[in-house]
């Protein structure tokens, strides 16, 4: 198994056809098929249907372009990372939820429009997996959440292998039911349920310390801000959400806000030189930041 033909395989996936697939690269559809033949040899497997003049995917063959688009990826990134003073191709960025969604869409055209060949691989997370997969190296870098001056949040060792810059500041809102008063603290809350992100969320960490002076809260774990907005709407739980997604969400009803305190959002990457590539993101990034 090599590479290039996993990348036959895959072209012949998406064109459904080893005719096109084999112009498109300028071979001989003969040896197209015998790659794809001694492909499925290899594997002890048929990959394709072989209807009329169409191929399409076995279950077998669409499990398998699973594997084969990750390893081709994997392979484009060894070579780019081999060449530290060539722009590479892709730049595999981490990020929250509600970054990539209220802070991150005008950023990201104003790079594309000056780097077209930059491609951008986005990775969603919690502010704890996307420290840990830059010091994995898994990704180049990432935007998490961090309180001014904290060093406690999980994962904040590995802030000591990491360069970091701030680039928003982020104001984090416990939104209440419409018809809950509003509060000055959490003694003031009268559901018993606040809804939040995972774990490694730094938003929802910073709610399940200010409830703690209530013993009748508990948290509610949800998987999007959606859901939170929804748990809230319901009447029956407050919900931890930053502004900027909050006035994103165009909340359709009236609701009651309560500010718990600013959180800076940082660019985190590996203390080596940053490749151009990160160099571009963060001069973006600065240009459109608010510090």
């Amino acid at each position: 198994m090599d590479f290039t033909t996993l990348e036959i395989f895959l072209l012949v996936a998406e064109r459904t056809s080893v005719t096109r697939a084999a112009a498109e690269i300028g071979r001989a559809p003969s040896n197209v098929t015998n790659r794809i033949r001694a492909l499925e040899e290899e594997l002890g497997a048929c990959l394709f249907n072989r209807e009329a003049k169409k191929m399409t995917l076995t279950r077998e063959g669409r499990v398998f372009r699973s594997y084969a688009s990750r390893l081709v990826a994997l392979a484009d990134e060894a070579r780019n990372a081999l060449k530290p003073t060539a722009m590479p191709d892709i730049l595999r960025l981490g990020s929250m939820e509600s970054t990539a969604a209220s802070r991150l869409p005008p950023v990201l055209q104003t790079i594309n429009r000056a780097h077209p060949s930059l491609a951008l691989r986005l990775t969603m997370g919690s502010t704890e997996e996307l420290t840990r997969a830059v010091v994995a190296e898994e990704i180049d870098c990432a935007l998490i959440a961090r309180l001014p001056g904290d060093i406690a949040i999980p994962g904040s060792d590995f802030l000591k292998e990491l360069d970091s810059d701030p680039i928003y500041r982020e104001d984090v809102l416990i939104v209440l039911p419409a018809s809950h008063p509003p509060i000055k603290t959490a003694l003031d809350v009268r559901v018993n349920w606040l809804a939040a992100l995972e774990p490694g969320c730094t938003y929802r960490r910073v709610a399940e310390q200010w409830a703690r002076s209530s013993t009748t809260i508990a948290t509610k774990e949800v998987s999007s801000y959606h859901a939170i907005l929804a748990s809230v709407a319901a009447g029956d739980a407050i919900g931890v959400v930053p502004r900027s997604v909050f006035e994103l969400m165009d909340w359709p009803g009236a609701a009651q806000i309560h500010s718990l305190s600013e959180i800076q959002t940082l660019l985190v990457y590996r203390k080596e030189a940053p490749s151009p590539a990160i160099d571009i993101l963060r001069r973006a990034l600065l240009a459109d930041g608010v510090h």
